[in-house]
């Protein structure tokens, strides 16, 4: 077994890369959808809705920032094209949402692939022994959960 310079498999470290530009590309059309239902929502909810989508996308913003830079960390290239977004992302995209009840159910339906996929590389960041890795999943996940709690008791449903 080969080790990088940070002390971890060179093979692992590689197929934890891939995955990692899999969740960049998803969070970059979550971001986008983002800014998108920000910019775009109408109705009563609007104030309190704008406010919400704006902490979303920042926050959105600040983890993209991290998936890339772990990516680099681990040796590899982050995704930084539109093209390698759309052909890797599952995340609905929102197009035109104006609708508050849509607007939320697009964010659920958003972190709910996002979990997938952070899940995923949760078990194999530990099987790669890659703490960093790890961390930042387990506090995505533990975030993200709580915000879809949050929106689904905003449309009235459980979680």
């Amino acid at each position: 077994m080969k080790l990088n310079s940070i002390g971890l498999d060179t093979e692992k470290t590689k197929a934890l890369a891939d995955d990692l530009n899999h969740l960049l590309a998803n969070f970059q059309i979550y971001y986008q959808n983002l800014r998108g239902i920000h910019w775009n929502i109408k109705g009563k909810a609007f104030f309190d809705l704008h406010v919400k989508f704006e902490e979303l996308y920042t926050d959105a913003n600040t983890k993209v920032d991290e998936i890339a830079e772990r990516i680099l960390t681990l040796g590899a290239t982050p995704l930084h094209t539109f093209e390698d977004y759309s052909a890797k992302a599952q995340v609905p995209v929102g197009k035109n949402i104006s609708k508050d009840d849509l607007a939320v159910r697009l964010i659920v339906d958003s972190l709910s692939e996002l979990l997938k996929i952070e899940r995923d590389l949760l078990e194999k960041a530990g099987d790669a022994s890659d703490e960093g890795t790890n961390s930042m999943m387990s506090d995505f996940i533990t975030e993200q959960e709580k915000t879809v709690w949050m929106m689904k008791a905003w449309l009235s449903e459980t979680v």
